[in-house]
């Protein structure tokens, strides 16, 4: 049962909306089924004596009287609106059910207690069987105006319990961290453009995408501008510094004008403030040296979303929490990266997990700032090393599936929905990228004295663990990884050692596939070697300083996304 508290200023307008023919569903029977006085409220739907104006003034006098107290001058939005929908596959309420709904939402949220006699004027109109709508005049009979602070959280809550009383699905319950979703006026307009998001939904994407890939406020407002996104900054009277932004989405306008989103109307976590606790406001002067190996990128990225693994089963929320929110950069900076037909998995997980990246507990972000510069070097990646880029994918799966529990332990029902459905998006993509891969690793297996050798190699480093790795399907392409690493320069018995302290093997599924990504991402040992000798020998170069301004492929791929829409 989905409640969605709004308000407005015209009481009438939405009368005639309640029992109108629909703008965008045919609105069936239109009638009350509850009331602050049934036998006071007339109901156009079942007395046609009754007009609308008639049942408008019959709500509005409170407000009417208020108005006159204060010479004239209106209550700002003095309408207070509140759908309840009951979820798909729910059986549908009698008239009776719903006016018990309505009355229990309206004393949970402060329009209507309990025995007030002094409460708000309001009624709850039917027309469909899924749904009612509540509307009340928030002006009390003795002028004062409702407590209603926090109201959706509360109707939520209380629809949570009527769900259990009335034996309908259980919905997740929110914690005040959800973006707003996006009206039915919203809704509505993008279905006349043929858009399947809305603009509010859009432009939030866009937002996210591009935080996650730029080094600071500037850089963020300049890429979301190349995008033809609009951008308002909003300046401080006495600092004439930027205190927040508003952005309006390409075509995106009302009776001439664009319409506007302040950040953190899009998304808490996209307001000004919280994204200066994790960018600077300018372009950092010690920007980062220039990457000669396109693949180091890729393995330091694979590292840093490893270590984060380890950090969500530790007892510090907040420094989890600040990996939780990097760790969502990670998967639209992956996303981005990404060339392959498995891109479109990687986009939808990243946009599933924005809602499992913030909760109420307050992230330490300075704890994951290896974390979220090492991703960020994605967004500037020429190149996607295969089997390296698919070991990545394969460490965002433990993430999404750490997160998910981690979330679940705390009690965040919707977070933990959340990184669920981007495990599952991880999950095809994964599927999509590595079968090929292992399929041909497979194929190339070394010879049977070879794999006996490592076989011997495996019981020696993991007796625990050999037969379930040598029983997994995996093993072949585990054996053809080991041939490789071994020419690589790499002591097969030392690597597999090497590789099983970095992680338990307990809870896989397939150990054989875990220990084949993870030797994978190893770097190799004659190179290293090369490198440190070249290091001792040759007199150390000034690395060439990165340009200013943003990376082509980042900028290049962002604008693709915007012609698309």
């Amino acid at each position: 049962m989905v409640p969605d508290v709004s308000t407005g200023s015209s009481t009438l307008g939405l009368i005639n909306y309640l029992f109108g023919k629909g703008r965008r569903d045919e609105h069936t029977d239109p009638h009350i089924v509850a009331a602050w006085d049934m036998a006071g409220a007339p109901d156009p739907g079942r007395d046609p004596t009754a007009t609308y104006t008639q049942l408008a003034r019959r709500l509005d006098h409170h407000v009417d009287l208020r108005t006159r107290e204060l010479g004239g001058k209106q209550p700002p939005q003095h309408v207070w609106h509140c759908p309840v929908r009951t979820a798909p596959g729910d059986r549908y309420l009698t008239d009776a059910e719903w006016a018990e709904v309505a009355r229990r939402v309206v004393a949970a949220t402060g329009i209507a207690p309990e025995g007030d006699d002094k409460a708000c004027r309001w009624i709850a109109v039917r027309h469909a069987d899924d749904h009612i709508h509540i509307m009340a005049t928030t002006v009390r009979a003795d002028g004062r105006r409702p407590r209603t602070n926090r109201d959706g959280w509360r109707a939520q809550l209380e629809c949570r319990k009527i769900e259990a009383e009335f034996g309908l699905r259980r919905l997740k319950s929110g914690d005040l961290t959800a973006p707003r979703t996006p009206t039915g006026a919203e809704r509505a307009k993008a279905e006349r453009q043929g858009r399947e998001e809305t603009a509010r939904e859009w432009l939030r994407e866009q937002a996210y995408a591009v935080a996650a890939a730029v080094r600071s406020i500037d850089e963020y407002f300049t890429v979301l501008r190349s995008l033809g996104i609009q951008v308002r900054p909003r300046i401080g009277p006495e600092t004439g510094e930027v205190t927040g932004y508003s952005l309006a989405a390409p075509g995106d306008t009302a009776n001439g004008e664009p319409v506007w989103y302040g950040g953190s109307k899009l998304a808490p976590d996209l307001s000004y403030n919280r994204l200066c606790e994790r960018l600077p406001t300018q372009e950092p002067t010690d920007r980062p040296q220039q990457v000669t190996d396109p693949a180091e990128s890729w393995h330091r990225a694979e590292t840093a979303i490893h270590d984060a693994q380890a950090v969500l089963d530790s007892d510090d929320d907040a420094v989890a929490q600040g990996h939780l929110d990097a760790f969502g950069d990670a998967l639209h900076n992956l996303a981005l990266a990404t060339n392959s037909g498995h891109r479109a998995e990687l986009q939808a997980a990243a946009r599933a997990f924005n809602r499992a990246r913030r909760s109420a507990i307050r992230a330490d972000h300075q704890a994951a700032t290896a974390l979220r510069e090492a991703v960020k070097e994605l967004a500037y990646a020429s190149h996607e090393p295969g089997g390296l880029a698919i070991a990545l994918i394969f460490a965002a799966l433990q993430v999404a599936r750490a997160a998910a529990k981690w979330h679940e332990q705390h009690g965040h029902e919707q977070q933990a929905a959340a990184a669920e459905e981007a495990l599952r998006y991880l999950q095809a993509g994964y599927q999509q990228a590595a079968h090929p891969v292992l399929a041909d690793l497979t194929r190339r297996a070394p010879r049977a004295t070879t794999a006996s050798r490592f076989e011997q190699d495996l019981r020696a480093v993991l007796p625990d663990h050999a037969d379930r790795v040598l029983a997994d399907p995996a093993w072949p392409a585990l054996t053809t990884t080991l041939a490789r690493a071994e020419t690589a320069g790499h002591n097969p018995r030392r690597l597999l050692a090497e590789v099983t302290a970095r992680r338990e093997l307990d809870t896989a599924d397939r150990p054989a596939e875990v220990l084949n990504w993870r030797i994978i991402v190893q770097p190799n040992s004659r190179a290293q070697a090369a490198r440190s000798r070249s290091t001792r020998i040759t007199t150390p170069v000034t690395p060439t300083p990165q340009p200013t301004s943003s990376p082509t492929t980042m900028s290049e791929r962002p604008t693709e996304r915007g012609r698309r829409r």
